[in-house]
């Protein structure tokens, strides 16, 4: 699939994963994905499929009716949501929470159930519109609640200390280091890159050669939902790029991978499961005590644009947020500091 973009090439297999999950789902389902698909992206239905293939099988362990009438969960028919209630929702939410599934113990925590009942939502929606249920029961139930939690990131200088670790690899261990040397110059540019834009680990990663613009020191980068936009890099990142640019240029990728900017030791594009590993090695070392991810580096810039600029709508645009409510919730703490910061500004009476 050279000829598409890495993009168009998730796409494709998504939607090649998507079909084979399918075939385990009543045929009913295939009405609501062919509803769905020109609003949500291939990633976000096989997530769907994924929490509707859980629910099915919950119902087919735990309700008698339809164990009894049904041998598969492909077997279950639209008509037995038609018969669930409220309660038989909330007892799904109290099994998702923990769960032995063959010997396997799985547990979700607030989010994870959020989302998976966000998705039930999502279902009866659509068969109750298109008239195929006459009641839609989880217009009644409730979302669970979330509870804040402290937003991870990294500060000023524990950035410095993690590019510094990607030059010099000290504290990585001797079979690490071995590595570090054929690695380094591309470690130091993928993590600049990262905590100098924003952008999204696999925004990263599908970037290729031909998407960076030395002249105006900006990348081309795909937006969840195939939008394109134009993020700009300073020149710290600038010097950093162009260093891994002359080894890049001189190495022959893999079939398949060609014009890939971030490539592995293995000569092809870099995956997110290896720049998560990547950057947990290095974290691990500057801040052992902070579960860092690249979407923590995301946030990390995110906080310093606003501590510098001050303005939320030019961090929502930079990091490509839809709603600049998601940005505010993200950031309301510097706003808090902020607010704080003002308490002595405005003075009341000069000080004899």
């Amino acid at each position: 699939m050279a000829d598409y973009k890495y993009s168009e090439q998730v796409d494709i297999e998504n939607i090649q994963k998507l079909r084979s999950m399918l075939h385990e789902l009543p045929p009913f389902f295939k009405d609501f994905f062919r509803g769905i698909e020109p609003r949500t992206q291939s990633r976000t239905q096989i997530a769907y499929a994924y929490d509707i293939k859980i629910f099915l099988q919950f119902l087919l362990n735990e309700n008698p009716d339809i164990k009894r009438s049904c041998s598969k969960i492909s077997d279950i028919p639209l008509s037995s949501l038609e018969s669930l209630s409220v309660t038989d929702i909330e007892e799904y939410m109290e099994y998702l929470k923990y769960r032995d599934t063959d010997g396997k113990k799985i547990s979700n925590k607030e989010n994870a159930v959020k989302r998976k009942i966000s998705t039930l939502k999502s279902v009866f929606k659509y068969f109750y519109r298109v008239e195929k249920l006459s009641e839609n029961i989880m217009e009644r139930v409730q979302l669970p609640k979330l509870h804040s939690k402290e937003i991870i990131r990294l500060d000023i200088d524990e950035v410095a200390m993690m590019i510094d670790e990607a030059e010099n690899g000290e504290g990585l261990s001797e079979r690490q280091k071995a590595y570090h040397n054929k690695t380094k110059i591309r470690d130091v540019a993928l993590l600049s890159l990262l905590l100098g834009t924003g952008i999204r680990v696999s925004e990263c990663v599908g970037l290729n050669i031909s998407d960076v613009d030395f002249k105006h020191n900006g990348i081309l980068i795909h937006r969840k939902g195939g939008k394109e936009v134009t993020i700009y890099f300073s020149d710290e990142v600038k010097e950093a790029l162009q260093n891994y640019f002359d080894e890049r240029v001189l190495i022959l990728e893999e079939s398949g991978h060609e014009g890939a900017l971030f490539l592995s030791m293995q000569n092809k594009r870099l995956s997110v499961r290896s720049v998560e590993k990547l950057v947990k090695k290095y974290a691990k070392i500057i801040s052992p005590l902070k579960k860092i991810t690249p979407h923590k580096l995301r946030s990390t810039y995110g906080t310093n644009l606003y501590k510098e600029t001050g303005d939320i709508y030019l961090v929502a645009d930079v990091l490509g947020h839809s709603d600049v409510n998601t940005t505010k919730k993200h950031y309301a703490a510097i706003e808090d500091d902020r607010r704080r910061s003002a308490r002595n500004v405005v003075k009341l009476r000069e000080k004899q």
